[in-house]
Order: C-alpha cells, then structure tokens, then sequence
C-alpha cells in the first residue's frame, strides 16, 4: 500500500538548493552518498484541484507549497535565516499566504490554513 509520497525540484542549481532546504528551512534530511541529500518531511498532504487556463492552472501542472501554524512568527524565523520574500502576508481565502524564493529558480508559498 502506498505510505507516502516523494516529490522533487529540478533545479539549475540542486548543490545551492539542497543547501538552502537542509540550512535555511532545516528539514533533516540522509545524505544518501556524495552529497546528494533525501530530505524528511514532517507531514504532508495532497489536493487535486480543477485546470483552469483563465484563472487558475493548466492541466498537468503540479505545485508546491508549505505550511505553517504561525505564518508570522515562521516569516520572521525564515527572514532571519536569510530567506527573500517575494509578497506580503495576504489572505487568500483557504488561509494566509506569503512566497519566497529558492536557489534554481523557484518561488514556492508559505501558507497558514
């Protein structure tokens, strides 16, 4: 039976971003030889939602976020830790959301539902 799930970022720069994870967000992680580390998530869950070329996203695309009990405090904790914010805390109506940026490109959201 499936016990969970494993997701990936491709990144022009995994080195830069494997450090930023395992540094600056401080998930544990195994480093599984050479460097190349397996990060641990501390829970996880999945939504599907409808395409919507408008207003939304096309079908086949995926998205990452992470959450938080206290996007305040874990914004200021981040920021602390060198994290760039890319917006202001605002509500988005499933709960309060910030983005920040990720070594390769990346620009995922911290939310609090």
């Amino acid at each position: 039976m499936i016990r969970g799930v494993h997701t990936m970022f491709y990144s022009s720069q995994p080195e830069a971003l494997r450090a930023f994870i395992r540094d600056k967000l401080r998930f544990p992680y195994t480093d599984v030889g050479d460097g190349w580390l397996i990060f641990d998530l501390p829970e996880a869950d999945m939504g599907c939602h409808p395409a919507d070329d408008q207003e939304g996203k096309s079908s086949g695309t995926h998205y990452v976020s992470f959450y938080c009990d206290d996007i305040e405090k874990t914004v200021a904790e981040l920021t602390g830790r060198g994290v760039e914010f890319t917006d202001e805390i605002r509500d988005v109506g499933y709960g309060l959301a910030t983005h920040f940026r990720m070594p390769g490109d990346f620009q995922v959201q911290l939310y609090q539902p």
